[in-house]
């Protein structure tokens, strides 16, 4: 027999057993080979790229997400995807519970549950760890942009106020900000009235609340550069 004809005949013999083996299959048949089973499918509704489940509604995971832009208002692209992370991630745990709720109830043996609900522990415990670090990035991220606008506000105000002492007509554009004339006229006004605030409280009550600014006894008109 010729090596080619061999070769066919091993692969005939092997196809066939191979159909032999499929039709005697018929899936896992231990409750622990079922809770493996449907485990798998678990796995892959909680690590999937998409958040949102053919299972479950679009219209619930919009809102959901909506929710999230609502609380942190995004303000940058980057900022953009770190929220939308929070609300997937947020979504995937909400889903664990269900998943608990309906593995109890398909299998209500508590000894072939604990490799499944301890394995969605674990999901949950990373989801978790996620969702904090994700938080705590966009957190960091939002406190320095606001901090950096509150810098860039200031500074417009106190060259408004120059240019008005001086007569000279100015616009905040001309000096590089974004913000508009009435945003730093209203930024201009309210720092001149927590100035004012902070002088008299120095002078009525012995105190002051940043004791490194607090105004000397000469001082008697607040203005901008004591902030």
């Amino acid at each position: 027999m010729s090596a080619s004809a061999t070769f066919e005949l091993h692969y005939t013999d092997r196809a066939a057993i191979n159909r032999a083996n499929s039709e005697h299959s018929t899936g896992p048949r231990t409750e622990t080979g079922k809770q493996r089973s449907s485990l798998n499918a678990l796995r892959h509704g909680l690590t999937a790229r998409t958040a949102v489940l053919p299972s479950e509604d679009p219209t619930a995971y919009q809102q959901h997400c909506r929710q999230f832009v609502d609380e942190y208002q995004p303000a940058t692209p980057t900022e953009t995807h770190l929220v939308q992370e929070l609300a997937d991630t947020s979504w995937r745990q909400k889903r664990i519970p269900i998943l608990e709720a309906s593995l109890i109830a398909e299998v209500p043996s508590p000894q072939s549950l604990v490799p499944a609900l301890a394995t969605l522990g674990l999901h949950s415990s990373r989801l978790s760890r996620q969702f904090e670090k994700t938080l705590a990035q966009l957190r960091e991220i939002q406190f320095e942009r606001r901090e950096r606008q509150r810098r860039d506000l200031r500074d417009a105000a106190i060259l408004l106020e120059f240019h008005r002492h001086k007569g000279i007509p100015w616009d905040p554009a001309d000096s590089g900000f974004v913000f508009s004339k009435d945003q730093v006229e209203r930024a201009a006004q309210r720092i001149m009235r927590l100035q004012e605030s902070r002088t008299i409280e120095y002078f009525r009550f012995g105190s002051y609340s940043n004791p490194l600014n607090a105004p000397s006894p000469s001082t008697t008109t607040p203005g901008l550069a004591g902030l």
